[in-house]
C-alpha cells in the first residue's frame, strides 16, 4: 500500500502522540491507579434511534439521486445509440451538433454526480450535519461519565488512534447510549408537556 507524504506525516504524529500518552500513563500509574475507558462511536450512533431514523431518510434520498443518475446515463446511451444508427444519413454539421449535445449531457451528468456524491457533495455534507449533534452529545456524556466515575482517560475506538487491544470491561459505549437516551426522553417529555400546556391554554381562551 502506498501512502502520500501527508498521510505518512499524520501517522507519525499520531504514533508520537500515542507514545507520549503511553509514557505519561505509565509514569502517572506509578503514583496511583489509572482508570481508562473507551467508546465506540460507530456502535453508539447505531444505537441512537433519532440518528438511525435520520440516516435512513438520508439513505432514501441518496437512493433517489442514484436513480436519477442511472436515468440520465440511460438517456445518454440512447442518444449515442441513435447517433450511431443514423450517422450515415446525417450531414457533418448535424453529426457534430449531436456529438456536442452528448458531450454536454455527459459533462452535466459528471457535475451532478460530484454535486451529490463528491468529496464535498450533498451526501458528505448532510452526513456530517447529521452526525455532529450526536457526536456533541457523546462528548458531553463521556465527560459526565468520566467525572462521575473518576476516569483518567477515555478513548474513541473508531478514531485514528489505533487500539491494538481493548478489553470489553473498559467499554463505556452502553453507558453513553443510556445517557443520550435518557436526555432524549426528557426532551420529548418536555415537548409533550409543553404541547399539553399550550392545548390547555387554548381551551381556556376559547372557553372565555
Amino acid at each position: 500500500m502506498i501512502f502520500s507524504n501527508k498521510t505518512l506525516v499524520m501517522r507519525k504524529h499520531i504514533l508520537a502522540l500515542f507514545l507520549i500518552l503511553a509514557c505519561s500513563i505509565t509514569m502517572y500509574s506509578q503514583s496511583r491507579g489509572v482508570k481508562i475507558g473507551y467508546i465506540d462511536m460507530e456502535y453508539i450512533l447505531q444505537n441512537v434511534p433519532d440518528y438511525m431514523e435520520a440516516k435512513s431518510q438520508l439513505e432514501a434520498k441518496a437512493q433517489k439521486w442514484k436513480q436519477e443518475i442511472e436515468a440520465k446515463k440511460n438517456e445518454i446511451s440512447k442518444l449515442k445509440e441513435s447517433l450511431k444508427t443514423e450517422k450515415v444519413l446525417l450531414t457533418k454539421e448535424l453529426i457534430e451538433e449531436r456529438e456536442e449535445e452528448i458531450t454536454f449531457q455527459e459533462n452535466e451528468l459528471l457535475d451532478y454526480q460530484q454535486k451529490r456524491f463528491g468529496p464535498n457533495g450533498d451526501l458528505s455534507i448532510q452526513k456530517a450535519v447529521l452526525a455532529q449533534p450526536i457526536q456533541d452529545q457523546v462528548f458531553t456524556a463521556a465527560q459526565d461519565i468520566a467525572e462521575a466515575k473518576k476516569y483518567d482517560f477515555i478513548f474513541d475506538k473508531s478514531s485514528d488512534l489505533t487500539m491494538l487491544f481493548a478489553a470489553k470491561r473498559f467499554d463505556i459505549s452502553d453507558q453513553v447510549v443510556r445517557v443520550i437516551t435518557r436526555a432524549t426522553k426528557r426532551n420529548q417529555l418536555s415537548k409533550k408537556q409543553l404541547k399539553e400546556e399550550e392545548a390547555r391554554e387554548a381551551k381556556r381562551r376559547h372557553g372565555r
